[in-house]
């Protein structure tokens, strides 16, 4: 047996998911409900939330008031992840007709010691497969932190055959100031963790605080990009989220050159707080109404 194998197989005993033999893992492989529709926009519930440990509790007051139907679930916090934490997303979710669609998890970091990593994303994986969907979002620590990019790239090569075994989605997510922010980061993930499996989620306004050219992004990249973050930053090279139109990032310049690629995925509403709650439900409907017409 290889070290790839043997820490995959040991990551999920860890789990506990081999003793499931036919239960959890052999639901996740079962075929996923599909749409009609090949792009389609989605909200991810930190813009309800904020960064704190709510249990969701304002995504789930806030978002059946709005057109949204798909949700990204930022699992930051230990209660959202437990088998417990999971099945109440489930419930809630069938309960406002909502379709969780992704589980954000937190980023990565492994200085020395990949172990605890591999298996905190491999559970992630399981939790998105539980919630019937087949996409985990992490992106990276502070730059230079918690082991840089190799720390990175070595958890993604571990994590490459799960992924493709249980047909999950890891989308690796650009921020600024981050281990994972620049075109050459990405080029050195992609050349060693080469997969179907594993890609980018192109966060636009990170990418503009960073001063990266969100066209050459595209370029480079639309193969591996298999979801886009769309917010608007103020500045460029300074993230800080403003509301659509106000800054200065242009999603719609990102999305048309992607669906002139071919793009099939989620165009995800995340606008990070603060946020003023007294406007919004207003603000988001206008998101929604801003970026409608690219669902196809």
């Amino acid at each position: 047996m290889n070290r790839r194998k043997f820490v995959h197989r040991t990551a999920i005993g860890a789990l506990g998911i081999g003793a499931l033999g036919n239960g959890t893992i052999a639901k996740a492989m079962s075929p996923l409900p599909q749409t009609d529709r090949k792009v389609e926009l989605a909200i991810a519930t930190i813009t309800c939330d904020g960064f704190g440990d709510e249990d969701f509790k304002y995504a789930f007051e806030i978002i059946p008031q709005l057109p949204f139907k798909n949700v990204e679930f930022n699992c930051w916090y230990a209660r959202n992840l437990t088998p417990t934490g999971i099945q109440r997303i489930k419930e809630r979710s069938k309960r406002h007709d909502l379709t969780p669609i992704c589980v954000q998890g937190t980023s990565f970091g492994a200085e020395g010691n990949i172990i605890k990593d591999v298996t905190h994303k491999l559970w992630n994986m399981e939790a998105a497969k539980q919630l019937g969907c087949r996409r985990v979002k992490f992106t990276g620590a502070g730059r230079g932190k918690e082991g840089g990019l190799d720390a990175v790239i070595n958890v993604l090569k571990e994590l490459k055959p799960a992924a493709e075994e249980m047909d999950v989605l890891v989308l690796v997510e650009n921020h600024a100031n981050n281990n994972i922010e620049f075109i050459e980061d990405y080029e050195r993930i992609f050349e060693a963790v080469d997969s179907t499996h594993v890609g980018m989620c192109m966060d636009n306004a990170h990418f503009d605080g960073s001063r990266v050219d969100l066209m050459e992004v595209v370029d480079k990249f639309h193969k591996k990009i298999l979801h886009i973050d769309l917010k608007d930053t103020e500045q460029k090279g300074v993230h800080k989220v403003v509301n659509y139109g106000e800054g200065v990032t242009d999603n719609d310049a990102v999305v048309e050159a992607m669906l002139e690629h071919g793009y099939e995925g989620y165009l995800l509403i995340e606008m990070a707080p603060p946020r003023n709650r007294e406007t919004l439900v207003e603000d988001l409907n206008r998101a929604y109404h801003l970026f409608e017409h690219y669902q196809l």
